[in-house]
C-alpha cells in the first residue's frame, strides 16, 4: 500500500493564550505527513518550499519515514501564515498570508508517486487538487479537505472534484456553507450528493461525525484539559485517517474501518494540540498513542 499527499509546506507565526511561536514548521501537508508517520510508511510528500527552506528539516522529515522527492525547491521565499487564537480557540484569526512560491505551485507527480493506493488532496485550489488526480492512476481511495475561501471562490471546480472522490473532510462552518444547511446530518447527506461516498464533519472540541449513504456515526474529541495551539489539529486528523487506511489495509467501502480510523485520527490531533507546530505530535510514542486509544473507547463507551 502507498500514500500519497498533496499540499502546503509553510512557516507559521501563531499566538494563543498560552504562549506563541514564530516561523514554526506547519503546512498542511506536513502535518499530515508527520502524523501519518506515526502509523504508517512511508508516506510520499509533494508541496513546494522556497530556496530558504533548511535542508536539515528536509532530513527530519526523511528520518520519520516521509519521502521527500516530490517537495520542489523554488526560487524565492517560502509559504509563510501569522495568526492568533482567542477565546476558546475554535477559529484562527488570520493577520498576514504571504503564498510566496506557494502562490504558483503547480504539482508534477513523480512516475513513482503515480500509483498510490491512498490519495490524499489537502487544504489547496481545487483546480490543483483535480490536475493532481489526473497524473495519477486512480488510488483505492481519494480524499480532500477544503476550506471557506475556495468554497466562496471556486464552487464549480470544487464540485467537479468533489464528485471524482471518495471522501470528503469538512468542519461544521465548510459543511454549512457549501449546502446551506444548518442541520449537519442535512449537510452531510447535501455532500454525498454531490459525489462523495464518505463525509466526515470535524467539530472540533466535540469531534467528528461520520455519514455514508446508510450509515452515521459519531466519534468524540479526546478531552484535553489544555490546548496549546490548535494550528494543523486538522491536517493531522487527516493523516492519522488516511494512515490508518492504509495499515488496515481498507478503504471507504468500509464503515467500521473508517469509524475506527477516525478514532486513531481523533487521538493523534489532540497530541497536535498539545503544542505548537510539530513538537508534540513528533516525540509521541506507539505506547503513548495506545495508552489514549484507549482512554478514549472508555469516555466513549456505555
Amino acid at each position: 500500500m502507498s500514500l500519497l499527499v498533496v499540499g502546503s509546506v509553510a512557516f507559521d507565526s501563531v499566538k494563543t493564550p498560552h504562549g506563541e511561536a514564530d516561523e514554526a514548521l506547519g503546512g498542511a501537508a506536513t502535518f499530515f505527513s508527520v502524523a501519518a508517520s506515526l502509523l504508517y510508511k512511508p508516506i510520499h510528500l509533494i508541496g513546494v518550499v522556497g530556496d530558504d527552506f533548511p535542508d536539515e528539516i528536509v532530513k527530519l522529515l526523511e528520518k520519520r519515514g516521509i519521502d521527500c522527492r516530490g517537495l520542489e525547491k523554488a526560487k524565492g521565499s517560502t509559504f509563510r501564515w501569522k495568526g492568533r487564537y482567542e477565546g476558546n480557540m475554535n477559529t484562527a484569526v488570520t493577520e498576514e498570508t504571504c503564498l510566496n512560491v506557494f502562490g504558483q505551485f503547480q504539482p508534477k507527480v513523480p512516475e513513482e508517486f503515480k500509483k498510490p493506493d491512498y490519495l490524499f488532496l489537502a487544504n489547496i485550489d481545487p483546480d490543483i487538487q483535480l490536475d493532481v488526480l489526473r497524473q495519477v492512476k486512480r488510488p483505492r481511495t481519494v480524499a480532500a479537505d477544503t476550506m471557506n475561501f475556495w468554497i466562496s471562490s471556486k464552487l464549480d471546480s470544487l464540485k467537479k472534484l468533489m464528485a471524482e472522490i471518495d471522501l470528503m473532510v469538512l468542519n461544521e462552518g465548510e459543511a454549512e456553507m457549501l449546502t446551506g444547511k444548518s442541520n449537519l446530518i442535512s449537510a452531510a447527506r447535501e455532500v454525498i450528493h454531490m459525489g462523495p461516498k464518505v463525509v466526515i464533519i470535524k467539530k472540533g472540541a466535540d469531534g467528528a461525525m461520520i455519514v455514508d449513504s446508510s450509515h452515521m456515526a459519531h466519534v468524540p474529541a479526546f478531552p484535553l484539559e489544555t490546548v496549546m495551539d490548535p494550528t494543523g489539529a486538522g491536517d493531522s486528523f487527516g493523516g492519522g485517517l488516511m494512515a490508518s487506511l492504509a495499515k488496515a489495509e481498507t478503504d471507504h467501502t468500509d464503515f467500521p474501518a473508517i469509524r475506527k480510523a477516525v478514532a486513531n485520527a481523533t487521538v493523534i490531533a489532540s497530541f497536535n494540540c498539545e503544542s505548537f507546530s510539530i513538537e508534540r505530535i513528533k516525540t509521541v510514542t506507539m505506547k503513548e498513542f495506545d495508552e489514549r486509544l484507549k482512554i478514549l473507547r472508555e469516555y466513549s463507551s456505555f
